[in-house]
């Protein structure tokens, strides 16, 4: 029996005392130019947005383009005086060791080590993954609690993922990307015994319902049911998102203090594709959640 005088925990109050052992998300896969950066942006301030406390790990060590956008959005809040939402943004950095050991145990310390820092105070961390196999690369999907893989529409992107019979547009059999998927969803159930919710992502589709459109959903709806993942609506083809880049803007924001961007229904229809992705998502801090933006 519970002593004299004992009030248990609120939800609220729990969630307060809870030591935080926050959710990794990783925004991954092995080519350029799906709108890995651009979704991992976007997730970030869709998050603090709903009230999480969000930490972003920047693991494309040659491009950066996610930090960049980080340090467009903080120039861009200080020169209007803006109150944005921002995350706490690490960056981590491949080794410079020659020997191959050394270098993938001090990338292993610098990762980890990034990693324990944001899950102690944040609810989700979002890692951008490189676009190529590196062993950063494999050890952040390793660490992932959500997989989310951005796919622009066409054969060129889905060959990541399986190879397709060039007559019959059959799928034959996983391709390299998701065979590495497979290693590391393998290695975390080994480690944790926790699984990896992969969720891929229809990128820049067209609106028109074209014939390679609807032979790609079908050939990634065969893929998703042979190995194991799910889809998701993708954010469609919109000129917006090139132009949000240089002020560190998001679809979310255009509403904020100093933004000279006129507000449309398109912009409206893009926000609809990122309450479908928290959706789909399933997040479990986010239960019961209104979605508020």
């Amino acid at each position: 029996m519970p002593p004299e005088g004992f009030q248990p925990l609120s939800p609220e109050q729990d969630q307060v005392m809870r030591p935080k052992t926050g959710r990794v998300i990783i925004v991954g896969n092995e080519k350029g130019g799906a709108g890995k950066s651009t979704v991992a942006m976007h997730l970030t301030v869709a998050l603090m947005r709903m009230g999480a406390r969000v930490g972003v790990i920047d693991l494309d060590v040659r491009q950066r383009t996610l930090t960049r956008y980080m340090e467009n959005r903080l120039r861009w809040a200080q020169s209007t005086n803006s109150r944005l939402p921002m995350p706490e943004i690490i960056r981590v950095d491949a080794s410079t060791s020659r020997d191959l050991d050394v270098a993938e145990r001090e990338e292993t310390e610098r990762f980890e080590t990034s990693l324990q820092r944001l899950k102690s105070s944040c609810d989700f961390i979002i890692v951008d993954a490189p676009g190529g196999d590196t062993f950063l690369s494999r050890l952040a999907h390793i660490h992932a609690d959500n997989l989310i893989t951005p796919l622009n529409d066409s054969f060129v992107d889905f060959d990541l993922l399986g190879d397709v019979n060039p007559q019959t547009l059959e799928v034959i059999r996983p391709s390299f990307y998701s065979e590495m998927v497979w290693s590391c969803r393998k290695a975390k159930a080994q480690q944790s015994r926790k699984p990896i919710d992969w969720v891929v992502m229809r990128n820049r589709m067209s609106p028109l319902e074209a014939r390679n459109k609807q032979k790609v959903g079908e050939a990634l709806e065969k893929l998703a049911r042979r190995i194991g993942f799910r889809l998701a609506p993708g954010l469609s083809e919109r000129v917006i998102y090139r132009e949000l880049f240089p002020a560190g803007l998001t679809l979310l924001d255009l509403t904020e203090r100093g933004s000279n961007i006129t507000f449309t229904m398109s912009h409206v229809a893009a926000r609809q594709e990122m309450r479908d992705l928290l959706i789909v998502l399933q997040l479990p801090e986010l239960q019961g959640q209104e979605i508020k933006f």
